[in-house]
């Protein structure tokens, strides 16, 4: 009996031993980290929900973003509330277009500025960023001025010359906001780059003849993930909010297309009429979204960050 609970206490011994050498790797701690901020968590689903429904609803609305309900025109504050009845589930502007399907679409439009925007400022901020780094001397010091150069372009004042000059037009919007979106990536990436490119691991991959662009993409980019993906996250209502403020301007995305911006602009210029819902729906998606991106940006911003570990 000694000997078979001898035997027991070593097999118990033996799997903690196992369960204790067995860890988690650097992106399997960071899930288990992000999945315990519920608020971050919530916000996925939600935004997840509200990407889903931009694309899906209105496969069930009997009209679209353009269709003009000719019974309402003119008529929003008394004939255009939201009604299941008449198929306008978000009510109908001055004009007789549906609120709903106009909602959803310009969902569409701002969900897209924000992810292929942060996309490109990603993608060319940090190549930008990790080259200028980690090359270093006077190549360093021209990206670096150049950067600070455009950087002290007032963007703002630049995108609404392009839009008045070039004309109003998502592909503008995108060339103008892209134009600017990268660079402040580009500095962090770089700083980021400094601090790891004498590392051990750099040094060895340097010793064995490895070339600058493969450790760039190989060694570097990868370490760099992590402050990417929370900047990236911090990115997208940025740019979002910054397509809002031309739209709320008249000089983003052309009729019939809409955005948050252009719903929001065109609803408080009918609030003084009662018309409320022209404002309060694409105004609640508009907050719903931008709340639900910097909880995400939060989580991800602790979850990723090695000082917390």
């Amino acid at each position: 009996m000694i000997a078979k609970s001898e035997k027991m206490d070593a097999l118990a011994e033996n799997i903690v031993e196992q369960q204790a050498i067995k860890g988690r790797s650097l992106w399997q701690d960071a899930m288990a980290r992000f999945v315990r901020n519920k608020a971050a968590v919530v916000s996925v689903f939600v935004l997840a929900f509200i990407a889903l429904l931009s694309i899906i609803g209105p496969l069930f609305s009997p009209w679209d973003y353009e269709t003009i309900d000719w019974a309402t025109m003119g008529n929003a504050a008394t004939m255009g509330y939201p009604s299941i009845e008449t198929g306008h589930y978000f009510g109908t502007d001055d004009l007789g277009r549906d609120i709903f399907a106009r909602t959803l679409q310009g969902t569409q439009i701002s969900l897209m500025v924000g992810f292929l925007g942060a996309a490109v400022a990603v993608i060319v901020g940090t190549l930008y960023g990790a080259v200028s780094g980690y090359v270093g001397g006077t190549v360093d010091n021209v990206m670096m001025r150049i950067v600070d150069l455009l950087l002290s372009v007032p963007y703002m004042f630049v995108l609404i010359l392009l839009l008045v000059v070039f004309g109003r037009s998502l592909q503008m919007l995108f060339v103008g906001i892209g134009l600017f979106a990268w660079m402040d990536m580009a500095r962090i990436v770089r700083g980021q780059t400094l601090s790891i490119k004498n590392k051990e691991f750099i040094e060895a991959a340097i010793a064995s003849g490895v070339g600058s662009f493969t450790i760039i993409m190989r060694h570097i980019v990868p370490n760099l993930l992590g402050v990417v993906i929370v900047y990236a996250s911090l990115l997208v209502p940025a740019l979002i909010l910054t397509e809002s403020f031309i739209s709320f301007l008249g000089l983003g995305v052309q009729e019939p297309l809409t955005s948050w911006g252009a719903l929001i602009n065109e609803g408080a210029k009918t609030m003084q009429y009662g018309v409320i819902w022209q404002l309060g729906f694409p105004l609640a998606f508009f907050i719903v979204g931008l709340f639900c991106f910097f909880f995400i940006g939060d989580g991800l911003r602790d979850a990723l960050d090695p000082k917390d570990r």
